[in-house]
């Protein structure tokens, strides 16, 4: 990673706070970790669904991705020819109670930062930029995550979690917004929301935020790093095209492949701004 500073020139404006998603985004390269569970978990209910039905509502509250999974046609007219009815909130309190206690016992396999992810962080605190986090994670989950990744060196200064404010969360701006009034920026104007999935991206946009879109690394490509190795270079670029339309079609104001392309990114929008340019 080019370890140059973001912030060549004091005529720039300074962003003051830069707000990341976790999974895909600083940790869990291909954000392995909820989408294998969400299987595992509808199938101990009898419910066969795929890799791609369980990445589609990536992003949500896991809570919300249960109900988003259910509502899709051809599932929930598989729960309807399973059960003789169809689903209810009990169903998706039931779905989720058995995905928790998988999930927690999951995510610490899944907690290496993703490369660059560390000193992408390290650099933006040299420069005082408030570093804030947010996640669809529950608290019980990232409570355990959050060990690993800080002694990985991942510890920003504030992390909401996707089931502890009673607004809701994404695409809804709150947990952004919570990170604005912990970390104390001044101005959404001079803040950076950066996720890999498409709820996250909307989040903050309806903060009134920049927003960063992530594709190689997170779950609208899905790959993790041994599959990425092996993949045909075709369908990589097709992933990653497809990826970037969909988070550009989200509201992502620019579309890079990880992380690591940040400082590149916070560069041209802080040019922006000087020219006055809002998100």
């Amino acid at each position: 990673m080019n370890q140059a500073s973001p912030f060549p020139g004091e005529q720039l404006p300074k962003i003051e706070a830069v707000i990341f998603d976790w999974a895909g985004t600083l940790v869990d390269f291909g954000s392995l970790a909820p989408t294998q569970i969400f299987v595992d978990a509808f199938a101990t209910f009898g419910m066969s669904i795929t890799l791609e039905q369980a990445r589609g509502p990536m992003g949500l509250s896991k809570r919300d991705h249960i109900r988003t999974l259910l509502a899709e046609p051809s599932i929930q007219a598989a729960w309807i020819q399973a059960f003789g009815r169809g689903s209810s909130d009990e169903d998706i309190d039931a779905i989720y109670q058995r995905f928790m206690p998988m999930q927690i016992e999951k995510v610490a396999a899944y907690s290496q930062p993703i490369p660059g992810a560390v000193q992408v962080l390290q650099t933006l605190r040299e420069q005082g930029v408030k570093i804030g986090s947010c996640s669809g994670y529950p608290r019980q989950v990232l409570d355990v995550l959050l060990p690993h990744a800080t002694a990985a060196g991942l510890a920003p200064d504030c992390v909401i979690a996707g089931d502890e404010l009673a607004a809701g969360g994404r695409p809804g701006p709150y947990m952004a917004l919570a990170n604005v009034l912990a970390l104390g920026a001044q101005d959404v104007r001079r803040c950076i929301k950066v996720d890999d999935t498409t709820p996250g991206i909307e989040e903050g946009r309806n903060a009134g935020m920049w927003c960063v879109g992530l594709t190689l690394s997170g779950n609208e490509v899905g790959y993790s790093q041994a599959e990425l190795a092996a993949a045909d270079p075709a369908d990589v670029e097709t992933r990653v095209a497809r990826a970037a339309s969909r988070l550009t079609q989200a509201g992502a104001h620019y579309v890079i492949d990880s992380v690591a392309d940040l400082p590149g990114v916070i560069q041209q929008i802080q040019e922006r701004l000087a020219r006055g340019d809002t998100p």
